[in-house]
């Protein structure tokens, strides 16, 4: 705060928040206060009401801040009418100088506050309450400068206090006087010098004549003033110009009559020290002059001095008589006449003392040599034998010089996580030069620490890639840059830079790292400015002390003026004891090389194609940051010395349930350690490997091997070890899956071509793909093939192999489905896996208790369901159900339970037991003695390996799952325990590993289960949820729990739709169209929440039509129902329509979700009396819903309904034609392996299927056959048909839509006859019937079909006659449906037998027609990844002609009939099947060339004919002649297995 002193009506916001942070006020409360722009005015006007329901604040702080307002009122109130009391007692003289100091130029203007760098922080730290005042800390003490030395590596802060006054000690030790000199430095020159001479000449005189040296200060507070102050304490001056000060001594000459040489000798000139204020940007100093009263000067002598004082009544400098001045005590007084003679007799008794004094001072014993090595080692390990491998380094330096830059070596092997670099050269010259030849870094500044709106930590740290690679921020500038980055002087740097820094700071400190992960060290190898003690007092605050601070400095001299302002804050013995000063920078390199676990710079190698292996170089390592790559010597760096301290632990870690490390592998090959189990799925894993490197001319250049395993079943190991083993032979790396697949393939390609000569012979990369979803493998399998194509790699040459490992619950059946690619990892242990589990068992059992290896001995039993229900009830015998260590081991097995790779971060644990730890060297010690016996038993440590902040979870999921059911007693229910988890203030508040936390707590309360996940079931809501249902028997406390978690969550939308789906589900309709409308008011344009809203009406409206089913419905009754079932037919629309202008994600529900209620819909008014009972009832239906006609039974009843009720047939029209189109673009089952859980509310798992019912049941609705029963092939079609009745007969036998006339092909019923049926309803000549669009699309694909089904059918037009009717599509491509466009491709397919000109005038029709359904094929896919939306082939081109040309894809199922899905699609994907002589005989093989990678159809003379190849990796990257199979598919013509032309 600028000026404390202020009353509060008028503080800044600023100053409202500083005061609110002295009192002990929540920083989310003091934000949100500022943010209200709450200054002192609006502060002395609060009230409770107003802070709890604007701010959101508890009710205990608002009390706080009010009861603290009041109490510093009432104080200040106090300190006035004590300061009246004492204002009578200030004489004229005073009150005329304070006058003159108020109107001198340091008043600060109003904007003070905005300058005020430290204005947060430091009130709370240096400020001393003055009466009234609420800052009740108590000021820091401070040395003084160096006697008789410069003040250019010294400086005083500000509010700090000096040692008392002191008279003379043993002569040498100076004694010191201070003076405020506040009113005097305001005077004019000659004013001021006089002022300033007659106390040095006082001071000076009284020092000289008893021999003593001494030190006199201005600026500094003396005993006389009170203002606040306390006497010693630094409050500075301004100097406008030094001569004024420097001259002032000449009046030496004036008023010394002799000697005057030697009193300037010993007068030594003003020293201007700096003082640095906290509060401020005023700059000021202490003047001070020491008095050096050496023996060879004054030996024999008394000085005589005439003080000269400025005299205002004659306006001139006057000389008093002259004195003979001495130091008594503190004071220096003239002697009085009586003592003269007696003073010049003891002169010579003085002299001998100081003679006394000097000599001593040359003849004292030397210092003993501190132990710097040891305390350097101590600082840098915490204690411990060796640097820790996991914790960041944060650097802060300025300047190197040249000699030091050859030891910088130790810094090298550090995991530096950023440096605050204050030399603007370093890139050029510096630090950051000699580091970038051998690591890779980031640059930056301190404005790229600012946090963008709407970005949240983990996307901040992911964008900057702050883990991934040290980043190096140029705090002052940077010379080689070209943008505005120019470094600036101390002053300007502070008014520009220093909130700049204090924020990334505090970002760093608060947000990003916590405490215990990381240490700061200032590394001062020059002299140091201002801007460098400012980021030392930031750190030092925001870390909460000195803890994690070191200072390494080689010059004491430089050490000086950190030393001094360090003291301030952290007292002089902290500053001592983390600060290793006077060590030579080649000796901190030696000493810090001998405590790193790893050897500096040792080389890393790959293997290369030739069988030898490169030099793999650091920085090219890190900057492929998105693989973990294993080196050939990989761990071969580390240290005997590391490895005979530390296997022990690596090893029991391992055993005890943690994930295997690299390390575990290198000690057991090189025989520290017993050998690690292969289990039968690593020999199972080796083989598929083999048997894909074998020379295989038909394989593709990426393949794919998935170990599936049980939850913590060993397969993580069996797929390390894989990598491990085969490290010599292959490229191989473990992807770290939080970085894009776009970046993984681009880094993999890198890591395959590093130090290769020819991408063509490159050794294979064996890439570690673990726990990511099927959408991410195939993603990288996407982009690798287009990089791979890109490069022109020949084809077949197998360039990548992707080993995924997922998790799942039945791994055996996933083997089946694909038995040559898939290998299981279980719980269940083989004969020869029994075996060699027993023996290890028994060897580890001799090394170490059975708890330490815990997971092993539950693995060797198999994870029995009775073995570990005994050994958790006999774990939990004596645990103290009531301690908070037992809630911390039950809320863990909550999350470990319900959430797949769940964690507490250790920062959380700290913060509940109510930890706080001082010394980082004892923080595991100290977490782990306050944990019960139970949690240290079953509690695995972790780490993280990217941010290296601990972490604890439970050893195993089945033992986390007892322990939660063994905990619950009869007191707590499953739901209690979740509410107590979801409202734990200090865990849910607590702001390190706050994202993985709350999203640990959100997929508690949300995610589903998904088979397609590895879950064993798919759940409609959380597995928790359902749990909770099964156990309460209510879904009560499930809707009390969601509710919580929706306020706690900030009125998160995706809860409000969990709730709305609850309420549905048990039938509370009122409440879930509440919790629906709430969600989708916070987000209208959400496919899947509007979707959620249609649900709820779909689901009342099903109650409804229910509760009617037992009685007699009339127009009255049935209203309510209607008006809910358009209202989710309006729902269903709006999500469509959101669905469609979603670029990113797939959401077909709502068309689906339309037709089904529309469906019910007019099966409900199709029931009514009115339209069942009279003979003609239905018919009265279809008038109702299709003309203007109304019975009079309904016409009031149903007055709002009636124009939406006859749009009905339409809109169910065109959802079912929207969702036919979309699958004969890419016919996938939707929502089969992406599920999120703001996901469709049904999967409709096979969608062709249900639209070829849905179109039959809609078809039914709207044609006379109802009242008949379902209309069979063979029943004759009534002669008095009305077209539209006709069109709603074929759409019941399934010839409505292309979808559904396709799908005969491969039903196995009569769909001959069906075909016929539908058929024998078209006009005789359609040509003359004035056909729309789709009826032409319907009539022609039905005509193809029956050709396919049924090929010496008679029944079927001429390829002629349907190319005449197509020629009644429009003109203009534009306006074509993609479905009339792909039947152009078909019909106008040139045959061979045609003339040139035929074939030409054709060509041109197909062409036109595809560079339409790409433009449309665009507008389809959207923004979605190719792979995820497969493009469909119809069919393929065949030997025929005419309609028989055409071979649909059904005919190809009769030759591969009896294999596994699975394998039936690797066949097609890598080109087996095209060789099966069935097939090849069946299909046309075309001619054609390729050309810059691109495939042309031989034929078309006038425009080049593009096909698109269905495999690009097949495309020769040469210009070559070529043969391919044409397939047909709504994206145009595309060709399969290209292969050069013999």
């Amino acid at each position: 705060m600028d000026n404390p002193e202020e009353p509060p009506d008028k503080w800044t916001d600023s100053q409202v928040s500083t005061w609110l942070r002295s009192i002990g006020v929540k920083e989310n409360y003091i934000e949100e206060i500022y943010k209200a722009e709450v200054d002192g005015q609006i502060l002395l006007s609060l009230n409770e009401d107003y802070l709890m329901s604007k701010i959101s604040m508890k009710s205990g702080p608002a009390f706080l801040i009010i009861q603290k307002r009041n109490e510093l009122l009432s104080s200040r109130q106090k300190g006035k009418e004590k300061n009246k009391q004492n204002e009578g007692t200030k004489t004229q003289s005073e009150q005329k100088n304070i006058k003159k100091s108020v109107s001198g130029p340091s008043t600060k203007g109003k904007d003070s506050s905005e300058q005020n760098p430290f204005g947060d922080q430091a009130v709370v730290k240096d400020t001393q309450s003055a009466p009234g005042q609420f800052s009740p800390i108590s000021k820091d003490d401070c040395k003084p400068r160096p006697f008789d030395q410069d003040a250019i590596n010294f400086l005083y802060v500000k509010h700090r206090v000096l040692q008392p006054e002191s008279g003379a000690f043993n002569l040498i030790y100076p004694c010191h006087e201070y003076k405020s000199f506040a009113t005097a430095a305001l005077l004019d020159r000659t004013r001021l010098q006089v002022k300033f001479a007659r106390e040095v000449l006082k001071f000076a005189t009284g020092c000289m004549n008893i021999r003593t040296n001494g030190t006199i200060h201005f600026g500094v507070m003396d005993s006389k003033e009170d203002a606040g102050n306390v006497h010693g304490e630094i409050i500075g001056i301004p100097v406008k110009e030094k001569d004024i000060f420097v001259d002032a001594l000449d009046y030496i000459d004036r008023s010394v009559s002799s000697d005057k040489e030697n009193v300037h000798r010993c007068v030594r000139p003003p020293r201007f020290v700096e003082v640095m204020d906290l509060e401020s940007l005023d700059k000021r100093y202490v003047v001070e002059v020491d008095i050096v009263s050496s023996i060879h000067i004054v030996e024999g002598k008394v000085y005589r001095v005439k003080l000269p004082n400025f005299k205002e009544s004659t306006n001139k400098v006057e000389f008093e008589k002259e004195l003979i001045l001495q130091r008594v005590g503190s004071k220096t007084e003239p002697v009085n006449d009586k003592d003269i003679s007696d003073f010049y007799q003891r002169v010579k008794d003085r002299d001998s003392q100081r003679k006394e004094a000097e000599k001593n001072q040359f003849f004292c014993a030397p210092g003993l040599c501190q132990d710097l090595g040891r305390k350097l080692t101590m600082l840098m390990t915490s204690g411990k034998r060796f640097i820790e491998q996991q914790k960041w380094f944060l650097l802060v330096t300025n300047k190197f010089n040249p000699e030091d830059l050859c030891n910088i070596d130790w810094l090298l092997n550090m995991n530096l996580f950023c440096v605050f670099d204050f030399d603007a050269d370093s890139k050029i010259s510096g630090l950051c030069s000699k580091y970038l030849q051998h690591h890779t870094a980031n640059m930056h500044f301190l404005q790229n620490y600012r946090i963008p709106n709407g970005m949240n930590i983990q996307e901040f740290t992911n964008q900057m890639h702050l883990f991934d690679q040290t980043s190096w921020i140029f705090c002052n500038g940077r010379t080689d840059f070209r943008g505005n980055e120019s470094s600036c002087d101390e002053m300007t740097w502070i008014k520009t830079k220093m909130t700049l820094l204090r924020e990334s700071v505090s970002l760093i400190c608060k947000q990003i790292l916590p405490k215990g992960v990381f240490q700061v060290i200032f590394l001062l190898t020059t002299p140091v400015e201002k801007p460098l003690l400012h980021t030392f007092y930031e750190f030092f605050t925001d870390m909460e002390g000195h803890d994690d601070i070191i200072c390494i400095c080689e010059s004491e001299e430089n050490f000086q003026k950190w030393q001094s302002f360090a003291e301030g804050s952290c007292g002089r013995e902290a500053v001592d004891n983390y600060s290793v000063v006077g060590m030579k920078m080649s000796h901190v390199n030696a000493t810090l090389l001998r405590v790193q676990p790893v050897n500096a710079c040792a080389k890393k190698h790959l293997p290369v194609c030739v069988k030898g292996t490169c030099l793999f170089e650091t920085q090219v390592e890190e900057q492929m940051f998105s693989l973990e790559i294993l080196t050939v010597d990989h761990c071969d760096e580390t240290k005997e010395d590391f490895i005979d301290e530390e296997k022990e632990k690596i090893e029991r870690q391992f055993y005890r349930g943690a994930k295997v490390t690299w390390l575990n592998f290198w000690l057991a090959e090189h025989n520290f350690v017993g050998n690690i189990i292969e289990r039968d799925a690593y020999n199972d894993t080796l083989k598929i490997l083999k048997d894909t490197l074998k020379n295989n001319a038909d394989r593709t250049s990426v393949m794919v091997i998935n170990i599936y395993h049980h939850p913590s079943s060993g397969g993580s190991t069996v797929a390390r070890l894989m990598l491990w083993n085969n490290r010599k032979e292959l490229r191989c790396a473990v992807v770290k899956p939080s970085q894009p697949a776009s970046l993984v393939a681009e880094h993999a390609v890198e890591l395959r071509e590093y130090e290769e000569k020819d991408p063509q012979r490159c050794l294979p990369t064996l890439l570690l793909i673990e726990d990511t979803n099927k959408e991410y493998l195939d993603d990288l399998r996407n982009e690798l093939e287009v990089a791979i194509n890109t490069k022109q790699v020949q084809f077949g040459t197998l360039c990548f192999i992707l080993l995924s490992c997922r998790r799942c619950h039945d791994p055996e059946k996933r083997c089946k489905e694909s038995p040559l690619h898939n290998v299981s990892v279980t719980h269940k242990l083989s004969p020869e896996e029994k075996r060699k589990f027993a023996g290890k068992r028994q060897a580890l059992e001799k090394t170490y208790e059975p708890q330490f290896i815990l997971t092993f001995v539950l693995m060797s039993e198999e994870f029995d369901k009775g073995y570990v229900e005994q050994f958790v009830k006999h774990l939990l015998e004596d645990i103290d159900r009531q301690s908070v260590v037992t809630r911390l081991i039950h809320y863990v097995a909550l999350l470990n339970t319900y959430v797949h790779n769940s964690f507490i971060s250790q920062s959380h644990c700290e913060a509940m037991l109510a930890l706080t730890i001082h010394l980082e060297r004892f923080r595991q010690h100290e977490f782990e003695k306050l944990l019960s016996d139970q949690a240290k038993l079953v509690f695995l440590h972790l780490k993280d390996d990217k941010t290296h902040i601990r972490s604890i979870r439970i050893i195993h999921p089945i033992v986390a799952e007892e322990i939660l059911q063994q905990l619950l007693g009869p007191q707590q229910s499953l739901g209690s325990l979740a509410m107590d988890l979801l409202c734990d203030n200090v865990l849910f508040e607590h702001r390190f590993g706050r994202e993985d936390y709350l999203s640990f707590l959100r997929q508690l309360f949300i995610k589903r289960s998904r088979i397609s996940k590895g879950d064993e079931y798919d759940s409609f809501f959380s597995p928790l949820i359902e749990d909770m249902y099964k156990h309460e028997g209510s879904p009560e406390k499930a809707i009390q729990l969601l509710e919580e978690a929706f306020h706690r969550f900030h009125e998160d939308p995706y809860f409000a739709q969990q709730l709305a789906r609850l309420h549905y589900t048990y039938e509370n309709f009122e409440e879930a169209k509440r919790w629906a409308e709430t969600a989708a008011k916070q987000m209208p344009n959400n496919s899947y929440i509007l979707d959620t809203k249609g649900q709820v009406y779909r689901k009342w409206f099903q109650a409804k039509c229910k509760e009617m089913d037992n009685n007699q419905k009339n127009a009255q009754n049935t209203a309510d129902a209607i008006e809910t079932a358009l209202k989710a037919i309006e729902c269903f629309q709006e999500c469509e329509r959101a669905a469609n202008n979603d670029l990113e994600n797939i959401n077909p529900s709502g068309y689906f979700s339309e037709v089904e209620v529309g469906c019910n819909l007019v099966k409900l008014i199709s029931s009514l009396p009115v339209f069942r009972n009279a003979a003609n009832g239905h018919s009265e239906c279809v008038r109702y819903l299709l003309t203007d006609y109304i019975p009079k039974d309904i016409e009031c009843s149903w007055q709002p309904f009636h124009d939406r009720l006859k749009t009905l047939h339409k809109t169910m029209q065109d959802a079912l034609e929207w969702i036919s189109e979309d699958l004969s673009y890419f016919q996938t089952d939707f929502g089969s392996d992406e599920n999120t859980p703001e996901s469709p509310e049904e999967k409709i798992s096979h969608p062709l299927t249900w639209l070829s019912k849905k179109s039959s049941e809609y078809g039914k609705y709207f044609s006379e056959a109802f009242s008949a029963g379902p209309l069979q092939h063979n029943q004759s079609i009534p002669t008095k048909v009305t077209p539209l009745q006709k069109r709603m007969i074929i759409y019941h036998l399934g010839g409505g839509n292309i979808t559904t006339i396709l799908s005969k092909l491969t039903e196995q019923r009569d769909s001959v006859g069906l075909l016929e049926k539908i058929l024998s309803l078209y006009p005789s000549n359609p040509i003359k019937s004035n056909f729309g669009q789709r009826d032409i699309v319907n009539y022609i694909v039905t005509q193809i079909s029956l050709k396919c089904l049924s090929p010496e059918t008679q029944k079927v037009a001429s390829l002629k006659d349907l190319q005449a009717l197509s020629r009644q599509f429009p003109s203009d491509k534009k306006k074509c449906l993609p479905s009339a466009l792909f039947l152009l491709t078909l019909l106008f397919w040139p045959e061979d037998s045609d003339p040139n000109h035929d074939k030409e005038a054709k060509y041109e029709i197909v062409q036109s027609a595809v560079e339409h359904m790409e433009k449309s094929y665009w507008t389809k896919m959207k923004d979605i990844p190719q792979r995820r939306k497969r493009i469909y082939t119809h069919f393929f081109l065949g030997n025929g002609s005419g309609l028989d040309k055409f071979v649909h894809k059904q005919r190809f199922e009769k030759v591969t009939k009896g294999l596994p899905v699975s394998e039936k699609r690797l066949k097609w994907f890598r080109g087996e099947a095209w060789k099966m002589p069935e097939i090849a005989k069946m299909l046309k093989l075309v001619s054609g060339w390729t050309e810059n990678g691109k495939v042309y159809l031989e034929g078309p003379r006038k425009k080049k004919f593009h096909i698109l190849p269905m495999f690009v990796p097949s495309v020769p990257y040469s210009n070559e002649n070529v043969t391919f199979y044409v397939g047909l598919t709504f994206r145009g013509p595309v060709a399969f297995n290209i292969t050069l032309k013999k």
